[in-house]
């Protein structure tokens, strides 16, 4: 088994209403339960956003600290998913479940391998 990250997108502006996002989230739970049963869920969770951020630098000796993110984007890191799959079909196929639950775009991106 190898590890993947599903990286969830989300785009800048108002989040979906209570109702819509209470209903969008009982489907990630039910797709995270079917994962968990399948083996392949690891860990996950949604992040704060962008402007919460604190990005650290190394300059020579010192760290710098800067608020906010690290880049501007149009769209940002909104949560993640570390599943492990045997291979990247199978991560694809966790990856294309997510998506459409969310209707976010998803990245699915290896681990680097450790042996």
């Amino acid at each position: 088994m190898r590890q993947y990250l599903l990286s969830i997108f989300q785009p800048p502006g108002e989040m979906p209403d209570r109702e819509t996002l209470a209903a969008i989230m009982a489907e990630v739970g039910a797709l995270n339960d079917e994962m968990r049963a399948a083996g392949a869920w690891v860990f996950g969770n949604g992040l704060e956003a962008p402007d919460t951020a604190t990005v650290l630098r190394a300059d020579g000796d010192d760290v710098l600290v800067t608020d906010g993110p690290f880049v501007e984007l149009k769209e940002h890191l909104g949560g993640f998913t570390v599943i492990n799959a045997e291979d990247l079909d199978d991560a694809l196929a966790w990856g294309r479940k997510l998506a459409r639950v969310l209707g976010l775009p998803v990245e699915v991106r290896p681990f680097v391998s450790q042996g």
